[in-house]
């Protein structure tokens, strides 16, 4: 009998509050941060710094790498590290739209103002622009040579013309730079780039447009911003840039160099963005610390020009005194006197530098809030990421006139919810309710049901820790050979005792619960006893004997039994005393490199070591022998650990992995995915219902064990046809990669793609065979011969409600993502394209989804053109197809039509209908207002006597 096993599914993450490889986005309220937590995105509370939303895709495992918010307010684009890009909705926390077209990760997205397109750039140097109301992407462009930075939509100027003419003429210029140190515009009306700019000697990290449209920023590795002008006219005119009377050679350009602003920091720019309502501009680098400028208005301008003219006409003047030249300069120009047509303005005169914000750690990103009125508040807010795990929001004051300025001042934190750097250590308790976290500096204890944080501790460098007995204590091992004893209740610090001269890398409590045994890089593995009360003062661990080694001590565990203890050395191999005299009694060796963690079964019986050499032993411990060896992981093991009672095991390695393990069969049951980086921890509960691990990017995991059984041999043909579509998928994209093409299609095969192209395939030979069974039974029986039974219908069709060949393709095809049709069809083989353009023409004769038939028509029309061309017996279907599809269009732009002509009428007479508010004045809509307020109802208090 085949043995079966219960799958681990992943159950919940946290730990993450924001992670260092995406920016973070404020949403409409301001008080909401959308933030990156790995594969996920997490939405917060600022203010009471609580998890409101996440959003979440099971079959999505890559980690965020960029947020953009749409126009709407309520839409935002994610792009993950895979190249996918899913929209979600802020309202219901659900995605509607999938895309799939970069190779590489998503480094910068943008919608234009309408909301109805996006743009997306990435590491794959590609620029591809989506239609997020057809669901489809419209084109890819090609023309850097390396990662994207950043992109932005530029509407064509309406210079003396309407501006719904000019959204109908052009759709407008996509902005995008990129590492390889260009600045490149694109006319996105006729697909190519009209100018490249070459802007920095080093890689242009971002660029922002201000709002006015007519100032560019960039930021690079150098110490100071480039700032250019852009030109209206240009872009109004778009390729035609000169008259036809004009015999200038050189083609002007839109994009004009105007000058540099010097910053305080050398680092590089990561994040540089206009205040979308009020004129400053946030800098920031790898730094702990944001610059704010601000933009002059024409009056301070002035001024500055004049006192820099003042500053230069007095030092002309001591100069000429020095030489006896005074004649030269007997007319300076008075202070008072207008200069604005004999100096040109400077890019240093627009931007000056207003305040630096600085922060806790080291900045990832930030964002502008939109919401409120900022002159009344008197403040701009600033939603920042850190690299450390934290979010922070800080108000920046507006300057006034007759008050001194005020300093920045931090409003909201969130911190709780995450540690600041990696976590070395997990313990669970006794009942499995708590679990004790801890890092560099800090000791976290979460609720292991509800995910909350209770508990916030600071501590030493933690390098291992462990619940006593009493379930409210911690204690750790430290770095610096401390043993620290926290009160969970209390959230104070009982004890730090000297234990060790050198780091403890290992420690655990006695299975009868009376001591513990730490074990350290001295050479000494200590033993410890609970001698005080953790109520009084008295002192609680106290010191019994000492075990001195040849090597540093680097993972101690007792025998459930407690015979036995185990020590693992530096010098790769494991000794093992007897537990009451401390005697010697076997020494396990084979292990290539030192014994990272060990375990022992409940049983008794078995040993498992895992190593810095990626290998598992299992030993017997009655004589020592080495049972099997097993190479488990691609890099280090840290952890290994048994489900008590049983000889399944679990392991977690620098290889981001966390495997299951039978341990009589020496055999991988499964492999948990999810972590993003080093795997340094793992806790398992006592049933064995759950595991915990814990990782360097600082998420704790939770997997859950299912009632799902788990077959080894399915699981391994699993494993094989992953790695089997994984080289598929990846040997398309390698043949398919054209570099010399500026212009091709945005799509991408993926193994959906393969799979939806399989399935057309499927539904068409299903209704080819009841099709052609149909026609057969009509015309014998319309030659009068005997047709024979009646044809059976497949399966298929009569369980989805007897339908027919064409109703069946049709229902097959509509169920297929919009954004993946086309690359679908591109599966087929041209004797089923030949199939599908006959129920084509069955679509278009009866008008079924019009949209979609002239889509899959006009793509297969374009892609197999040659073969359809050459092919005489497809005339007649073609005109057939002319003919309907001419017929069916036609209806429906007259339908359109009519639609759009009341449409207009409606928003003409809702136009003449609200005309007097666009002609009040503000002081009539105040008195309006005043009169509102005064007719409202007050509440009246009255006290009531009993008699």
């Amino acid at each position: 009998m085949v043995k079966s096993y219960f799958r681990y599914e992943p159950l919940k993450t946290f730990g993450v509050i924001s992670s260092w490889l995406s920016n973070i986005v404020y949403d409409v309220t301001g008080k909401l941060a959308i933030s990156p937590a790995l594969e996920d995105v997490v939405i917060w509370d600022l203010k009471r710094g609580i998890e409101t939303a996440r959003w979440h895709d099971m079959d999505n495992k890559s980690e965020v790498t960029f947020i953009e918010k749409s126009s709407n307010n309520v839409d935002f684009a994610v792009g993950y590290s895979d190249g996918s890009i899913r929209i979600w909705n802020i309202n219901n926390s659900v995605y509607s739209v999938l895309f799939n077209g970069h190779r590489g990760a998503v480094t910068a997205l943008c919608f234009d103002k309408s909301g109805t397109r996006l743009a997306s750039g990435s590491s794959d140097t590609d620029l591809i622009v989506w239609d997020l109301v057809g669901e489809v992407g419209l084109y890819r462009m090609r023309g850097h040579k390396d990662q994207i930075t950043a992109i932005q939509f530029i509407a064509r100027p309406s210079l003396g013309r309407q501006e719904s003419d000019v959204k109908t003429l052009s759709p407008g210029y996509l902005l995008s730079s990129s590492k390889d140190t260009l600045l490149k515009l694109w006319d996105l009306g006729t697909q190519h780039c009209i100018e490249t700019v070459v802007a920095h000697r080093s890689e242009v990290w971002d660029f922002d447009i201000s709002q006015c449209g007519t100032l560019l920023v960039t930021g690079s590795g150098d110490p100071e911003l480039k700032v250019w002008k852009i030109n209206q006219n240009i872009l109004e005119k778009g390729l035609q840039t000169h008259d036809e009377t004009e015999e200038e050679s050189e083609v002007r350009k839109a994009i004009i160099f105007y000058g540099n602003v010097e910053r305080q920091s050398k680092s590089r720019v990561s994040t540089l963005k206009f205040h979308p309502r009020a004129g400053f501009l946030g800098v920031q680098g790898p730094d702990k610390f944001i610059e704010l400028f601000r933009l002059r208005t024409h009056e301070e301008i002035k001024k500055k020009q004049r006192r820099r003219r003042k500053r230069e006409t007095e030092k002309k003047l001591k100069e000429s005194k020095k030489v006896g030249k005074e004649a030269d300069l007997e007319n300076p120009p008075a202070d008072g006197m207008d200069i604005d047509f004999q100096e040109e303005i400077r890019a240093s005169d627009e931007f000056t530098s207003y305040e630096i914000i600085r922060t806790s750690g080291r900045v990832r990103s930030f964002d502008f809030a939109v919401n409120g009125d900022y002159m009344k508040a008197g403040a701009i807010h600033l939603l920042t990421s850190l690299r450390n795990n934290m979010i922070e929001v800080y108000a920046a004051y507006l300057p006034f006139e007759k008050e001194a300025k005020r300093p920045h001042s931090q409003l909201y934190s969130v911190d709780i919810p995450g540690h600041r750097n990696e976590i070395r250590t997990l313990a669970l308790s006794a009942d499995d309710i708590l679990l004790c976290s801890a890092s560099m500096d800090m000791l976290k204890i979460w609720n292991i049901r509800t995910n909350s944080c209770i508990r916030t501790l600071q501590c030493g460098y933690a390098l291992c820790s462990a619940f006593l007995p009493t379930k409210k204590h911690v204690v750790i091992g430290t770095k610096s050979g401390q043993l620290e004893i926290f009160d969970i209740a209390a959230s104070s610090l009982l004890e730090s005792i000297s234990a060790h001269n050198g780091p403890i890398w290992t420690l655990q409590v006695y299975p009868e619960g009376q001591g513990l045994v730490t074990g350290s890089a001295d050479k000494q593995v200590k033993f410890w006893e609970f001698g005080g009360n953790f109520d009084d003062s008295s002192r609680i661990l106290q010191h019994t004997r000492t075990l001195k080694v040849t090597d540093d001590v680097l993972c101690v565990r007792y025998s459930p039994n407690s015979k036995l203890i185990a020590v693992s050395l530096l010098d790769a191999t494991v000794k093992v005393f007897y537990q009451d005299s401390l005697k010697f009694f076997l020494s396990l060796y084979g292990h290539k490199l030192p014994v990272l963690s060990m375990d022992i079964s409940s049983d008794n019986r078995l040993i498992i070591t895992c190593s810095a050499d990626k290998n598992v032993k299992i030993w017997g411990l009655d004589f020592g022998d080495c049972h099997r060896s097993i190479f488990a992981h691609q890099d280090s093991i840290m952890a290994i650990q048994f489900v008590q009672n049983t000889h399944f095991f679990f392991t977690a390695s620098k290889d981001k992995l966390v495997k299951y393990w039978d341990g009589d069969k020496s055999e991988n049951i499964m492999n948990l995915e999810g972590h993003h980086g080093e795997v340094w921890t793992l806790a398992i509960s006592k049933k064995g219902d759950f595991v915990v691990s814990a990782s360097h990017d600082r998420s704790i995991r939770v997997w859950e064990q299912t009632d799902e059984p788990l077959f080894l041999e399915e699981e391994r043909e699993k494993e094989l046809e992953k790695l089997y579509e994984s080289t598929i998928t990846s040997s398309f994209e390698q043949a398919k990669i054209e570099d010399s093409v500026e212009l091709t299609s945005a799509g991408k095969q993926t193994m959906e793609t393969l799979k939806s192209g399989e399935k057309i395939m499927e539904a068409l030979d299903i209704a080819d065979d009841d099709k052609s069974a149909w026609e057969t039974f009509n015309k014998l029986k319309a030659k009068g011969q005997a047709p024979g039974s009646t044809p059976k219908r497949n399966p298929i069709l009569i369980a989805l409600g007897n339908l027919t060949a064409e109703q069946y393709v049709l229902r097959t095809i509509e169920k297929i993502r919009s954004s993946e049709l086309e690359e679908s069809l591109l599966v087929l083989p041209f004797g089923k394209v030949v199939s599908l353009l006959s129920y084509l023409e069955i679509w278009a004769s009866k008008g079924w989804n019009i949209a979609l038939t002239c889509r899959i028509l006009f793509h297969l029309l374009r892609i197999h053109h040659d073969q359809i061309v050459a092919n005489r017996l497809m005339r007649p279907m073609l005109d057939s197809l002319r003919i309907n599809v001419r017929a069916v269009l036609s209806q429906q732009k007259d339908m359109c039509g009519y639609n759009l002509a009341a449409l207009k009428y409606i928003k003409r007479d809702w136009e003449a209908n609200i005309t007097a508010e666009y002609y009040a004045d503000d002081e009539e809509l105040e008195k309006i207002d005043a009169l509102k307020s005064k007719t409202k109802k007050k509440r009246k208090f009255i006290t009531l006597a009993s008699t």
